[in-house]
């Protein structure tokens, strides 16, 4: 993709406007806590205490609305303590005489929020957004003990946020009961689809979020509902059952009346998921369609059908049951501790694990260094470049710089234009109203709050939205403190401008391109998915046992790293660079050959033996051909040489004369073969090594730009 194609996509990204379901509610009550702390603070401290004390809150309640699954008091706390640490320190160091020493703060913090973005969006986020205040409220404070109090205000407004949050409660459990709906809603449509089209793929995506989403503190676990425990694992084990009843290659026919005895039970599966999650979703009882009821419980399940398509049929209607029954909403809360589900470590215990998730990152070839290598140094240009021209209120530069830049190309660019485009629409509104009323503190504090609120509500449907209501509200809080007002629209704009085009700069001169690293992506994919068909090849050999821990762990890595793979290709689809060895067509190709594998190697994990069966000695040999197999390939995929399944074949062929004592095993061995060489045909049809690589002769990522 060319620069200016890039640039037009990114713009169009940035600047699009997306329908989102709103909540007003919470976005009202982030708007109190606000307007709590503003009046307060104006009433017993003046104009400059409640502007920084507004911060805090105000960054507060924004990380309330973050992708988390923490507790949302956790996070408001999180951040107005952060915040004031950052403000206290940052006012020691800025205080008349240091700008050098203020300087090398600001490298060292920004660097370290970079940095945090290993830990997850939200701690990036977060750590950005506090860089960002700290630019505005270190010039507030006059005195060490006026820079205490100032970071004492800033804590109180995430402690309202936090206390509001405990105080109002709205849709408890709200994030958790979607992620899980939102699972069982995919498994619905996953049903219905497989009417149509009996090898239909399936995004896991909604599965892995459902799964974090289920991780609790001992905290959370006492106050779960009951309705929110064991439905995800019920969804995953259904999952492979569908596939199972609707395959052709390994239970029924594609016409005839055992197919239309199928597509009915489909149908009714998918109506029971449907119910299922909307009972979930909104904490109702179930509403069972009587249709699907009444298709599931006929008895003529056992007269159409035989052999492993029945005992499909059997295994989903129980599995169905069991859901049912876990979805139904109970008076009674598990207030067992959570030694029996998932676990997800306190703020102080998260702390030591963040700190070597970041240490991690310290390599010359990860992107999330290289992220925080340029914003570090971004900033601290932007904040040189504001001191140095004649505008006054030099922050709206580093300022703009941080809260746009991103890890990834995409994202950086599409928020720089919609940082501008915000900022220039929220500027010019706040400042007419600000030059033409002459809006008193109180005014101006509560204008401040409606910008506030508006931010809140329309902050999912884009950025540039957001960013509107994120400038005005500026605006209007440094009127209130008497600053700001003097400096003019054009001013703001252009070091907004100037911020923004810094970052962009930035990420074309010290990029970090997903495009040439395409292929390891791809390589990790492929060796996590020959891990998981090898460990349930492996349980054939030896069924022992009550679960089968290997087969999920390795079907949960196999899962991230396809996610990681997908994520990989939407970003790679848009950078300004030209492919090394894997053009967006093999890329698309190969990824639906991998998928392929995953999903023959699901239809062995759906009719795994029961235990005490007998162990079947084939499929050892089948367990050792795959993970040699898959190792092997993905090395080869990695240095850009033809994949070669050369063991898996001669362990198939040799069962030509005598084949397994199993329905599936040579049936699945030969699907999983098959989609290997479909990857194999993907990847033949890509340059090699030194060729179609665009005009760069040098080794990093950076030199593939156009």
């Amino acid at each position: 993709m060319s620069w200016l194609r890039a640039l037009k996509e990114t713009a169009r990204s940035g600047l699009s406007v997306e329908r989102r379901r709103l909540e007003p509610a919470i976005a009202a009550r982030g708007a109190l806590g606000l307007a709590l702390v503003v009046g307060v603070s104006l009433a017993f401290f003046g104009p400059a205490v409640a502007a920084s004390s507004a911060f805090g809150a105000f960054q507060a309640a924004i990380a309330t609305f973050q992708r988390s699954w923490r507790p949302r008091p956790t996070l408001a706390l999180a951040s107005g303590a952060s915040l004031a640490v950052s403000t206290f320190l940052g006012y020691l160091t800025n205080a008349g005489a240091h700008p050098v020493l203020f300087l090398g703060l600001l490298l060292l913090w920004t660097f370290a929020a970079g940095l945090a973005w290993a830990a997850g969006p939200t701690a990036g986020i977060i750590a950005s957004s506090n860089v960002a205040m700290m630019l505005v409220t270190v010039t507030l404070p006059t005195s060490v003990a006026g820079a205490a109090g100032h970071a004492a205000m800033i804590f109180t407004g995430g402690l309202v946020q936090a206390a509001l949050v405990v105080l109002l409660p709205v849709r408890r459990w709200g994030a958790q009961r979607d992620a899980l709906a939102d699972a069982l809603a995919a498994e619905a449509d996953y049903a219905r689809r497989l009417r149509h089209d009996p090898v239909a793929g399936f995004d896991p995506v909604p599965l892995m979020t459902a799964r974090n989403a289920a991780a609790v503190t001992p905290r959370q676990a006492r106050r779960r509902p009951a309705e929110l425990h064991g439905a995800r694992g019920l969804a995953e084990r259904i999952r492979p059952v569908l596939a199972s009843l609707a395959d052709p290659a390994v239970g029924v026919p594609e016409e005839g009346p055992e197919r239309a005895r199928v597509r009915e039970l489909l149908a009714a599966s998918a109506a029971l998921l449907d119910a299922a999650a909307h009972a979930i979703r909104h904490g109702e009882p179930v509403a069972l369609p009587p249709a699907a009821v009444a298709a599931l419980r006929t008895p003529d399940t056992g007269a159409i059908l035989s052999g492993p398509p029945r005992r499909a049929a059997l295994r989903l209607a129980a599995l169905l049951g069991d859901v049912v029954e876990t979805a139904e909403p109970r008076t009674e809360t598990h207030t067992h501790s959570a030694t029996g589900g998932r676990h997800r470590p306190t703020l102080p215990r998260l702390a030591p694990i963040v700190l070597a998730k970041m240490r991690a990152e310290l390599r010359r070839d990860s992107p999330i260094l290289r992220h925080a290598v340029r914003v570090s140094a971004v900033t601290a240009a932007g904040y040189l470049l504001g001191e140095v021209l004649p505008f006054g209120h030099a922050y709206w530069a580093p300022m703009a710089s941080v809260m746009v830049m991103r890890p990834d190309f995409t994202q950086t660019y599409s928020r720089s234009v919609a940082r501008f485009g915000g900022t220039l629409v929220g500027v010019a509104f706040a400042t007419v109203v600000v030059q033409t009323a002459h809006p008193g503190t109180y005014l101006s504090a509560a204008l401040a709050v409606l910008c506030a609120f508006g931010m809140y509500l329309l902050m999912r449907t884009g950025y540039a939205v957001s960013q509107v209501c994120v400038a005005a509200y500026v605006v209007f809080l440094l009127g209130m403190a008497g600053e700001g007002v003097s400096q003019t629209v054009r001013e703001r704009v252009l070091l907004t401008l100037l911020g923004g085009l810094l970052a962009m700069l930035a990420y074309a001169v010290f990029p970090a391109w997903e495009t040439p690293r395409l292929r390891g992506r791809l390589a990790d994919w492929l060796a996590a998915s020959g891990r998981y068909a090898a460990a349930v090849a492996a349980r054939y050999a030896d069924p022992a046992g009550h679960s089968c821990p290997d087969v999920r762990e390795a079907l949960l890595a196999a899962r991230a790293d396809r996610v990681a793979w997908q994520e990989a290709v939407a970003r790679a689809a848009h950078e300004p660079v030209r492919h090394r060895g894997l053009s967006h067509a093999a890329a698309e190709a190969a990824g639906h050959a991998l998928a392929e594998f995953g999903r023959a190697a699901m239809l062995l994990e759906a009719h795994l033996p029961e235990r005490g069966t007998t162990p079947l000695p084939a499929a050892t040999a089948l367990a050792e051909a795959l993970h040699r197999s898959t190792e092997r390939g993905a090395k080869d995929v990695r240095e850009r040489r033809e994949p070669q399944w050369d063991d898996l074949r001669e362990t198939v062929a040799a069962w030509t004369a005598d084949p397994p004592d199993h329905f599936l095993l040579d049936k699945g061995a030969r699907l999983l073969l098959g989609a290997l060489d479909e990857l194999t045909a993907a990847l033949s049809d890509s340059p090699k090594t030194g060729t179609g690589t665009g005009t760069g002769t040098g080794t990093g990522p950076e030199t593939e730009a156009r």
